[in-house]
């Protein structure tokens, strides 16, 4: 049974079985409220069009919300809005959703049918591992990194020299910056400028600038003004392209683990956990925890609930 009841929409627009839920996804290994990265996830969204699930995740406001639809124990399809579009694919959306879907008694594993492909989920109450889709990883124009760097206010001098710079297609399209230590603090990007780059090169992910501070452990900042945010907490599309970066690369002896924190200047730490094998499909992730839940009788701007 759900932990919560199902909700519906006072006005019809919702189906009386939908749930409206959200999770923090990818929280840190210390009890902190704050930590992980906010999702929304509509459970049961059979009945809602494009245009509707659009409006949701628009007035929830989070990063992206994941639209649940056609659930059986070991499956479900899945399609992912941020507040200004729809996307192929989201992380952390997926791991609220294996969290969300194993308090409702799902099986071990459930397969997502995703616009990125199918994804595996291993899901328990509290925590959820998914597998990415395979991925390829491409050298960055230097005219694009350019401009690049200039959007996001940095130097060639600051770049980590044995990480160049790359383009990795997956889940979501991630160009990957990576810098020396001290730069990231220094982070302050031209949102407007990175955002008219992702919009002409079709960069629907975030866009990594990473520091590599041990051999198995980075800290990565992602700003997302194509998301309609100025940067995500926590991004597990762009943990599970470093990791297949990392290996195309040989930067990594596999198989192997490495962590990824994310999201203290946001304030929401997040840490996304990434198992990278010798070969095959990248595994990403993490703890997920309840964030909040539209309460019967609650307005959202132009969400409102009644208890079902």
């Amino acid at each position: 049974m759900p932990d919560w009841p199902a909700t519906r929409g006072a006005t019809g627009l919702y189906s009386s079985g939908m749930e409206i839920l959200t999770y923090r996804a990818f929280t840190t290994t210390e009890s902190d409220p704050a930590s992980g990265n906010p999702a929304g996830g509509v459970i049961d969204a059979d009945a809602l069009s494009r245009n509707e699930m659009l409006h949701i995740a628009a007035e929830l406001g989070f990063s992206e919300t994941a639209f649940l639809s056609a659930i059986t124990p070991d499956s479900a399809r899945v399609r992912y809005f941020t507040p200004l579009d729809e996307i192929a694919f989201c992380g952390h959306a997926t791991i609220a959703s294996g969290v969300a879907l194993a308090r409702r008694g799902a099986a071990p594993v459930v397969r997502l049918e995703t616009r990125a492909g199918e994804v595996p989920v291993e899901v328990s109450r509290d925590a959820a591992t998914l597998t990415a889709v395979d991925s390829t990883v491409h050298p960055l124009a230097d005219d694009v990194l350019d401009e690049l760097l200039d959007a996001l206010g940095l130097t060639r001098s600051q770049l980590d020299a044995d990480l160049p710079a790359a383009f990795v297609r997956g889940g979501n399209p991630h160009p990957i910056v990576f810098v020396r230590a001290g730069v990231l603090g220094l982070l302050d990007h031209d949102a407007d400028a990175v955002l008219r780059l992702q919009n002409r090169e079709g960069w629907d992910g975030t866009v990594p600038v990473v520091h590599r501070e041990s051999g198995h452990r980075f800290v990565s900042r992602n700003p997302f003004p194509r998301g309609g945010i100025r940067e995500d907490p926590a991004t597990g599309s762009a943990a599970a392209s470093l990791g297949y970066y990392l290996r195309a690369g040989g930067h990594l002896s596999v198989p192997a683990t490495i962590e990824v924190a994310q999201g203290a200047e946001t304030g929401h730490p997040s840490l996304i956990t990434v198992q990278v094998p010798a070969e095959g499909r990248v595994r990403v992730g993490g703890t997920a925890a309840a964030h909040r839940r539209l309460e019967a009788g609650e307005t959202h701007d132009k969400i409102v609930l009644v208890a079902g």
